[in-house]
C-alpha cells in the first residue's frame, strides 16, 4: 500500500537492463506456447537506432506476460520493469498499461496474485513524487485490486491522506468523485456498510450547484438515501437534508424525499400515515420494512424522550402508546433506544416510569435553542445561588477568624499589664521604699 517514498536500486545499463528483461518475456511467452516475434530482437534493433521510448513501448505491451511468472520471480521481474519505464521523460505513457495488467489475474499465484499485485502497484505509487498527478490513477487502480480481492483492511490505513492527496494533484470534482465512489464501493463489496456511506457523501458534495439535479447526483443521492434509512445505526440525517441534491429530489423524487422527511424530524404514527398513503410503495422500493419499522419507533422514543422538558420522566404506558407495542415491550425498547446511543436514563419497574439523564434532539430548530436557553438560564440562577452562599460562607469565616485573632491580642495586653503591676513585690511583702523607711526609724 501507498507509504513513504521508495527509491529502487538497480544495478546496469539501460541496454543490458532491457536485454534481460525482454529475454525473460520472450521465454514467458514460449513457455505459454507463444512463437509470435521476438521481443529481445525488436528491441535490439531498436536500440541501435536509440529509440528508447519505442524499446519500452514493447517491454509494456509484452509485460502481460509476468502475470504467468513464477511468484518468487514475480515482484523482481515487475520491479525492474518499472525501473526501466522511469528512465523515460514520458513516464506517463507507460503506467497506464502497466496497471492495466495488474488488474489482470495473476495465473502463476492465484492464492497471493492480489497481494503480488498490490505490492507492484504500491511500488509504483511510491516512487512517484508526491505531486505527480500519475500517482491518482495509480490509486485507483490500487482501489480496484482492492476491490477484486475483498482486502478493504490494506486501504484504511490510507483513507486518512486521500482528500490531502486530491489537492495535492490538483484534481477536478469529476475526477475527485471517481476516486471516492472507488473507495464507497470496495468498502460496499467488503461489508464496510460505515466507510461505504462516508466516502458515498464525499463523492455527493463533489457535484457543483448546475449538476445537482443531473441524473448521476440523482442516482448518487438515492443511493445515499436507502443506505442511511437501512443503516440500523444511523439515526441522524441532518448529513442528508444540507446536500443540495438530496433537496434536488424533492421535485424528482418526491416519495423518497416525503420518506426521508418523516425519519429526519417525524414519529411513527406518521410513517404509518405514509404506508397507507402509498400502500405497498416500500417493498416496491427494495426497502427493508421490517428496518425501516424498527428505526421509526427508536427515533419516536428519542423524540418524545427530549420532549419530556423539566420532569425528564416517560410513563411506561406512554411509550407504549407512542411506539404501538404492549406494555411488557417497553422496557425492551428502552433498553435498544439506550444501546443506540440516542437516550441515557434508568428504568424504574417499581414506578413503571423511564427516567431521562440525556435524550438527543432529531432536528435542532427555534423550539430547541429556546429550551436551551432557558436551560443555561436555570443553571446561571443556581450557580448564581452557590456562589452566594460560598461568599456569605467565605466572610463568616474571616469574620470568625478576625474575632479569634482579636480575643487572642487583648488576652496578651491583659498579661503584659499584669506582669508589668506586679513587678518589684515578692510573696506579698512591703514594699521595698517601705522597707528602707522602717529601718531609719
Amino acid at each position: 500500500m501507498p507509504g513513504p517514498t521508495t527509491t529502487l536500486l538497480i544495478e546496469g545499463t539501460f541496454e543490458e537492463l532491457t536485454d534481460e528483461l525482454a529475454q525473460y518475456l520472450d521465454t514467458l511467452k514460449k513457455s505459454q506456447g507463444d512463437e509470435s516475434s521476438s521481443i529481445q530482437e525488436e528491441c535490439t534493433e531498436l536500440m541501435k537506432e536509440n529509440k528508447k521510448d519505442e524499446v519500452l513501448k514493447k517491454l509494456v505491451m509484452g509485460s502481460a506476460a509476468l502475470n504467468q511468472a513464477p511468484e518468487k520471480e514475480f515482484i523482481a521481474a515487475y520491479n525492474l520493469l518499472i525501473h526501466l519505464v522511469r528512465q523515460s521523460p514520458n513516464v506517463g505513457m507507460f503506467l497506464p498499461r502497466i496497471c492495466n495488467h495488474l488488474t489482470a489475474p495473476i495465473t502463476s499465484s492465484p492464492a497471493n496474485g492480489g497481494g503480488l499485485a498490490l505490492s507492484i502497484l504500491s511500488t509504483v505509487f511510491n516512487t512517484l513524487p508526491a505531486s505527480n498527478d500519475m500517482r491518482y490513477h495509480v490509486l485507483l487502480t490500487i482501489v480496484r485490486v482492492i476491490r477484486t480481492t475483498s482486502n478493504f483492511e490494506t486501504l484504511r490505513p490510507q483513507l486518512k491522506e486521500i482528500d490531502q492527496w486530491l489537492e495535492t494533484w490538483e484534481m477536478d470534482e469529476e475526477e475527485s468523485r471517481k476516486l471516492y465512489m472507488a473507495v464507497s464501493d470496495a468498502a460496499a463489496d467488503a461489508g464496510e456498510d460505515e466507510q461505504a456511506y462516508i466516502y458515498l457523501l464525499r463523492a455527493i458534495r463533489t457535484f457543483p450547484s448546475d449538476e445537482v439535479s443531473s441524473l448521476e447526483a440523482r442516482d448518487l443521492s438515492l443511493r445515499a438515501l436507502k443506505s442511511a434509512l437501512i443503516h440500523p445505526n444511523h439515526f441522524d440525517f441532518q448529513d442528508l437534508t444540507d446536500l443540495d441534491s438530496i433537496q434536488a429530489l424533492r421535485n424528482s423524487e418526491p416519495i423518497y424525499f416525503q420518506l426521508l422527511e418523516i425519519f429526519n424530524s417525524d414519529l411513527l404514527d406518521d410513517f404509518n400515515d405514509f404506508k397507507d398513503e402509498h400502500d405497498g410503495w416500500v417493498e416496491k422500493s427494495g426497502l427493508d420494512g421490517a428496518a425501516l419499522n424498527r428505526k421509526i419507533r427508536l427515533l419516536t422514543l428519542a423524540s418524545i424522550a427530549a420532549a419530556t422538558g423539566q420532569t425528564r420522566s416517560l410513563p411506561y404506558s406512554h411509550i407504549a402508546k407512542a411506539l404501538q407495542i404492549p406494555a411488557a415491550d417497553v422496557e425492551m425498547w428502552v433498553i435498544d433506544v439506550i444501546r443506540a446511543g440516542l437516550v441515557e436514563g434508568k428504568l424504574s419497574q417499581l414506578n413503571q416510569t423511564f427516567l431521562i439523564h440525556r435524550s438527543t434532539y432529531r432536528v435542532f430548530g427555534e423550539n430547541q435553542w429556546r429550551e436551551v436557553a432557558s436551560r443555561l438560564d436555570m443553571w446561571r440562577n443556581s450557580l448564581t445561588g452557590v456562589l452566594q452562599v460560598i461568599q456569605s460562607e467565605k466572610a463568616r469565616f474571616i469574620q470568625e477568624k478576625e474575632d479569634e485573632v482579636r480575643q487572642i491580642d487583648q488576652k496578651l495586653e491583659n498579661a503584659a499589664r499584669g506582669g508589668r503591676g506586679g513587678q518589684g513585690q515578692k510573696g506579698g511583702g512591703k514594699p521595698r521604699q517601705a522597707m528602707i523607711d522602717d529601718e531609719i526609724d
